[in-house]
């Protein structure tokens, strides 16, 4: 087995995948949304090509990775097979792998400080091309003040998404939050959504396999769902 592989066989990744659509479009319809407004971003972060395989042939194409080296290791040819799929950076992004990372995602949602915003307007300037791919960009805010998770301060945010205008030139389509894992995550879900309403952010994404059906509940446009689909990783790969 190798540092990305798990045993869960295709076909269970597909049932579980159904399953899991069909729990996002309830949660939809019973918060008086359409199921269509929700999209699931499909997390395979430490699972293997064969279990990936499975949700694509399912019909997913939207899926999302933590580490910029092991999407370089999965994703390539995936996508040259599959060139309708849609890749979520949703892991930390360091400012020596921007460059990369433009290069292999169409949503990075995790900019969450000055001098990665700078970095990545410098690529961009570097290389025009990429404006005109329609790459995506979201602010990660750190809605549990937690030191140890990444995302800009509740408190900053305001700031920092005028900035990612005036001065980066970067356009923010949503924003993104990681609730501490021992408080309620509907209070952060709220702060999020009152965060983008007042800075006129439409995309927001947050809600994991734990609580993805409250996530739409507050409004969350993108859920991150990975166990409930994918099963729990039997080993974390590095890099």
């Amino acid at each position: 087995m190798t540092e990305t592989e798990t045993s869960i066989p295709a076909a269970q990744v597909g049932e579980n995948l159904a399953a899991v659509t069909e729990r996002v479009a309830a949660a939809a319809r019973d918060a008086g949304r359409a199921p269509e407004d929700v999209t699931l971003v499909a997390v395979s972060k430490g699972h293997g090509v064969g279990a990936i395989r499975g949700a694509l042939e399912a019909g997913h194409r939207v899926f999302g990775e933590n580490r910029v080296q092991e999407a370089e290791a999965k994703w390539p040819a995936l996508k040259a097979e599959f060139p309708d799929v849609r890749l979520h950076l949703i892991g930390p992004l360091q400012t020596n792998k921007v460059a990369l990372a433009l290069a292999l995602f169409d949503v990075i949602e995790t900019v969450d400080r000055p001098r990665l915003a700078a970095k990545l307007r410098a690529e961009l300037d570097r290389r025009l091309e990429l404006d005109a791919r329609g790459l995506s960009y979201f602010v990660q805010v750190n809605t549990g003040e937690e030191p140890q998770k990444a995302g800009i301060a509740p408190a900053e945010a305001d700031a920092f998404l005028a900035a990612m205008a005036a001065d980066y030139r970067i356009p923010v389509s949503g924003l993104m939050c990681i609730p501490p894992v021992d408080e309620e995550p509907a209070l952060h879900f709220a702060l999020l959504a009152e965060i983008a309403r007042r800075n006129g952010v439409a995309s927001l994404s947050m809600g994991m396999s734990a609580d993805f059906e409250t996530a739409v509940a507050f409004g969350a446009t993108h859920v991150r769902v990975g166990t409930a689909i994918f099963g729990i990783r039997e080993v974390h790969p590095t890099g």
